[in-house]
């Protein structure tokens, strides 16, 4: 697929490292021409030095054959008009514009081919928003993943010593939850991948994927770990985009604080807030925190835009007394360093904005891509089509597909109903297949699996 991606900042830069290494054709678009050195030092692309939605430059960058152009520069107006030039003059197929401002998000109809032709709008604050909000009302869990609008969720969660599954074999959770169907799709032990089968004991400090209808998630993780207390009070460090959304988002259910560094800015986010607490003051003031009790805080989450203040923040407030802390974290590097710390999620804006642009990239029919483990797992929603004759999973059983090494079936969502894929189950047209790619590298001969044959109509 030939790809042009406007901006060469984190965002644009995520996308480039997770698209080139598909055997992608990938023209990167920005203005400074640093990063773009920086990028052809380490990836197999092409740059252009200009100005992203300037006519001359999308034509040098090869708009004439693209298939898809990703819009994702730090300017709303650049990414939308970027979008429109591609329409207009060189017919791209495929639009995906990067939109931050709530102004225009607010208003869907202002993004139709008759007004601005984006074919898909993505917020990554939206999202981190979102992903926040999961893990909230998921306490415990390290990741939350949403598959069949909701109706499948998948849940990383760290084995505890005492937790009624570890030390036992896996075959042995439909003894403890006989009403609950559910499967673990992948355990992660000392950083290493294992594909579990029946015959997996689980061990402490594991980390462990399942997959179970969304209503079940709870008494599932129950069998990993104590289950910790619903969540009431939040600490919010951070009034911008992130901060901002979050606290509206949360403040009709939880009792939420925010601390906000500018005056101005906090003056600003205590009128147009319901019943958040806003304070003016720096994130990491021990003297405020302790004075906000922060050691009955049950989620302190950092969202400013600085990395380094994110952390130590995060760890202060672990230090002092918070029972879980999460920080956002922009560079990629320091995600790993700090989650095994003090810090219980790093949240990385890129790795939950990748998979709304790799659901677009994906052959077959892929409606829903999750990055997992920093980029190097997917976790897929696909919907099978055809019948036996035109497709290589559709009436048949799960045992019978040729999957890659590593990667696995873990549900089906149908109409009415959440299936839990073993290995005699069958496979149907319209089913909404969840699968796990343990091994990026995979993923295309798991599309070719979804293809039809040309004879399908």
């Amino acid at each position: 697929m030939k790809i042009i991606i406007l901006g060469a900042s984190q965002v644009g830069s995520s996308v480039a490292h997770n698209l080139a290494s598909e055997a992608n054709d990938i023209t990167i678009v920005d203005h400074d021409p640093e990063p773009l050195r920086a990028l052809q030092d380490q990836l197999d692309l092409r740059t252009v030095v200009g100005q992203a939605s300037h006519p001359d430059v999308l034509a040098r960058a090869g708009a004439e054959d693209a298939d898809m152009l990703v819009a994702v520069t730090n300017n709303d107006e650049t990414n939308m008009i970027a979008c429109q030039v591609a329409y207009s003059l060189f017919h791209t197929p495929t639009k995906i514009a990067r939109v931050r401002a709530a102004e225009y998000l607010n208003h869907p109809a202002l993004f139709c081919q008759e007004a601005l032709p984006v074919d898909v709008l993505i917020s990554p604050e939206q999202i981190v928003t979102e992903y926040v909000q999961r893990l909230i009302e998921t306490p415990g869990a390290l990741q939350v993943l949403d598959f069949a609008d909701g109706r499948v969720r998948m849940v990383a969660v760290k084995a505890f010593y005492g937790g009624p599954l570890v030390g036992h074999e896996l075959r042995t959770l439909s003894e403890h939850m006989p009403n609950v169907d559910s499967r673990v799709a992948a355990i992660f032990r000392r950083g290493t991948a294992i594909v579990p089968d029946g015959n997996t004991v689980i061990e402490v400090d594991d980390e462990v994927f399942f997959v179970a209808a969304a209503e079940n998630t709870r008494a599932v993780m129950g069998e990993l770990r104590r289950l910790d207390n619903p969540v009431k009070r939040i600490f919010l460090a951070g009034g911008g985009n992130i901060g901002k959304r979050l606290a509206a988002s949360l403040e009709s259910n939880y009792q939420v604080k925010l601390i906000e560094r500018e005056a101005k800015s906090a003056a600003r986010l205590s009128e147009e807030l319901n019943s958040t607490i806003v304070l003016q003051g720096d994130a990491a003031d021990e003297d405020l925190l302790r004075d906000e009790s922060i050691d009955r805080t049950d989620v302190f989450c950092s969202v400013t835009n600085d990395d380094q203040v994110n952390i130590l923040a995060a760890m202060l407030a672990k230090r002092m007394g918070a029972r879980k802390v999460m920080s956002l974290i922009n560079r990629g590097a320091y995600v790993d360093l700090v989650q095994s710390g003090l810090i219980d999620i790093a949240i990385s804006p890129q790795q939950a904005t990748i998979g709304t642009l790799l659901a677009h990239v994906r052959r077959g029919d892929v409606v829903v891509v999750h990055s997992l483990r920093r980029g190097a797992a997917e976790a897929i929603e696909a919907i099978a089509h055809g019948d036996r004759r035109t497709s290589k999973v559709v009436d048949r059983k799960v045992e019978e597909i040729r999957l890659p090494r590593g990667a696995s079936i873990v549900a089906i969502a149908r109409e009415h109903e959440v299936v839990m894929a073993h290995h005699d189950t069958i496979i149907r047209a319209n089913d909404h297949v969840i699968l796990l790619v343990l091994d990026k590298q995979r993923v295309p001969e798991v599309e070719r699996l979804f293809q039809v044959g040309v004879t399908f109509l």
